[in-house]
């Protein structure tokens, strides 16, 4: 593995920081410095996409001919990394990331005509359906029915920790058309417009006090059989793939050495720093030492990815790697925030979602040290969203180890 940038790599580098100076406002890297959640606030989210969207870049990984920017795998990392070094807000996934490669391998030419252009612009804000009350890392025993009647579907059912459903304006739903021996078989991948007559979406509140999850009801919901991307009962392999790109497509350890740095820095004020603590301080340097580890294995993965291989068990290994590792920075920032980390002011940060607990407008003490406990009571979703880190360490087990 060869960890030298090329010339043209380093010429790439310096004109995405060039954009960067150029289009991230203080605004929006506000927006980014001071997230609660994975997911930035809403409105800059979008501001930001728009930007990149009248550059080209707001979908890396899509090919030039439906509107993407076309990068190589090296300089989508490269833009990864210059992105979150720089704080600016993450767009959403589940568009660009999730249902626009989804249409890309599986769609018709009719839908990546329609749905494509759309995605890009915003102008359609998507929602992932796949989580259950009784199917979540494990999607295969999900029960949402959906009959079909003529050219429609008729939907029955619910979907559960649905991000960002209160805002979004379509679905991509993984939902039962049959049933064989095998409960992977019979699902099927459907688009969904969250406007359609029968869907109600009831907010779940994070510990945060932040509304970014919902629980969606589907009653009696018609949809055109022309909204089915892939074969019906087949939707398992859109799953699939999709579901191996949602955890192996992060960059987890640019963003992670920004917050270590800023938990340093906080460490270091005050009359009696903790930083000066021979304890806390080589708690620091071993989560340096993990941050440079899973950096490493991110240049392996990239380094495997440019020679046309595929996430695979890589995925899962880095997921578990980057949301344990963040997990952790969150509990040494709330400890290098002392008394501030025992308050609860959400006005310091930049949420994922409207905060709907009762709260005062300003926030007392340093900004970093208010944010701490936002983002460590956020955090504790990590290891379960995408996939729990219980069942990637079954598939690197069964998988790798044959287990």
């Amino acid at each position: 593995m060869n960890l030298n940038w090329s010339d043209a790599d380093l010429a790439f580098a310096d004109e995405v920081r060039a954009f960067l100076d150029a289009e991230l406002t203080d605004d929006l890297r506000a927006a980014g410095r001071w997230m609660t959640s994975v997911y930035g606030d809403h409105d800059a989210s979008l501001e930001w996409q728009r930007r990149l969207h009248r550059r080209g870049w707001a979908a890396p990984a899509w090919p030039k001919e439906h509107g993407g920017a076309g990068f190589s795998v090296t300089e989508r990392y490269i833009m990864a990394r210059e992105c979150a070094l720089a704080g600016a807000p993450p767009l959403s996934p589940m568009g660009i990331s999730m249902c626009g490669p989804a249409l890309l391998g599986h769609g018709s030419a009719e839908q990546k005509a329609h749905y494509l252009p759309r995605i890009l612009s915003g102008e359609h804000f998507w929602c992932q359906g796949y989580s259950e009350p009784h199917a979540g890392s494990d999607l295969a025993p999900l029960k949402m029915r959906a009959e079909r009647d003529g050219d429609e579907l008729v939907c029955n059912g619910t979907k559960i920790w649905t991000t960002h459903a209160n805002v979004a304006n379509w679905i991509f739903c993984l939902v039962r058309t049959g049933q064989f021996d095998r409960p992977q078989l019979g699902i099927t991948f459907l688009l969904i417009p969250m406007d359609t007559p029968g869907i109600t979406v009831h907010p779940i509140i994070m510990t945060s006090g932040e509304h970014i999850q919902n629980q969606i009801f589907f009653d009696n919901v018609r949809v055109p059989v022309a909204n089915v991307v892939g074969q019906i009962d087949d939707g398992w392999t859109v799953a699939k793939y999709l579901l191996e790109f949602e955890r192996g497509g992060s960059a987890y350890a640019p963003g992670l050495q920004v917050r270590l740095e800023r938990i340093r820095e906080m460490a270091s004020e005050g009359p009696r720093p903790l930083l000066t603590e021979g304890a806390f301080a080589a708690r620091l340097a071993a989560a340096q030492v993990r941050v440079d580890v899973l950096e490493m294995y991110e240049f392996q993965a990239l380094s495997a990815s440019a020679k046309g291989g595929r996430p695979g068990l890589s995925g899962s290994v880095m997921k578990i790697m980057g949301t344990e590792l963040s997990q952790h920075l969150t509990e040494l920032a709330l400890e290098a925030a002392g008394p501030y980390g025992q308050t609860f002011q959400p006005a310091a940060g930049a949420a994922g979602g409207p905060n709907v607990i009762p709260h005062t407008a300003g926030w007392q003490g340093p900004q970093v040290a208010a944010v701490a406990p936002l983002k460590y009571l956020n955090d504790r979703a990590g290891s379960i969203y995408a996939g729990s880190n219980e069942i990637q360490r079954n598939i690197i087990a069964k998988a790798q180890l044959g287990l």
